[in-house]
């Protein structure tokens, strides 16, 4: 470590290389950085690949090492978790990494700025050891998790504000069971979930969840949930599963 300031990268070698998914984590407090870097550590699938004390490191150390997820603070000194945020996984970003965000502070522009940079997932410290290794399992999957004390609330509102802009629409309309997966998707299901609740098979889910992407002109589930919400589907409960 850099005096606690810089960055780490390390590995144990207890993981078979490509077999597990390797993590970065940045927090500028070095007891919680730490208490990340156990919990991660700890689970069987998981590696924590670098740590990093501020936004600018961890963006570096990210950029370098190719993780499969990026744990970021939100409160970091230079350039915060938002920032670093947009820096990895933003519209801007060819290769877009898999970010999630964790912070103290259940704040919605916190929440609605990380996902806009990017982000895949969205979790509060006191969130627990089990929902802080699902949304990093979720996020290498390609699925997202928000703290489930936020989704709801916080896309509600956003939505009720209206969008910036006119949410764009889709370059083809959306199927009947392609509009099932999208509110299935904006209520937080995972695939597996969805494929449950829909009686599909789980290469269908991720079938429609792509074709979603495409036809809506989204990056990830995250998108695709505020997509729903600005358009009104989850509200006016349009394919809700039957």
């Amino acid at each position: 470590m850099d005096g606690g300031r810089g960055v780490a990268p390390h590995t144990d070698g207890r993981i078979i290389a490509g077999m597990a998914i390797r993590v970065v984590v940045a927090d500028d407090q070095e007891i919680v950085r730490t208490g990340l870097t156990m919990i991660l550590d700890a689970q069987p699938d998981i590696e924590v690949v670098g740590e990093a004390a501020d936004g600018r490191r961890a963006v570096e150390l990210a950029q370098r090492l190719r993780p499969d997820v990026c744990l970021l603070d939100i409160r970091m000194p230079g350039v915060d978790g938002i920032e670093a945020t947009r820096r990895l996984a933003g519209p801007a970003v060819a290769e877009p990494l898999a970010v999630v965000v964790i912070t103290t502070f259940d704040l919605d522009e916190y929440v609605y700025a990380a996902l806009r940079a990017g982000a895949r997932g969205f979790l509060l410290k006191d969130a627990g050891t089990a929902l802080l290794t699902q949304a990093v399992r979720a996020a290498a999957a390609g699925d997202a998790l928000i703290a489930p004390s936020v989704t709801t609330r916080l896309l509600r509102a956003f939505a009720d504000a209206g969008p910036a802009a006119p949410p764009r629409q889709p370059v083809d309309a959306l199927t009947d069971r392609e509009e099932e997966v999208l509110v299935a998707v904006a209520r937080g299901r995972t695939n597996t979930e969805i494929a449950d609740e829909l009686y599909i098979s789980l290469s269908t889910v991720k079938t429609h969840v792509a074709s979603l992407m495409g036809k809506i002109g989204v990056r990830n589930r995250v998108e695709i949930a505020m997509w729903a919400y600005e358009t009104d589907r989850v509200r006016r409960g349009l394919g809700r599963p039957r």
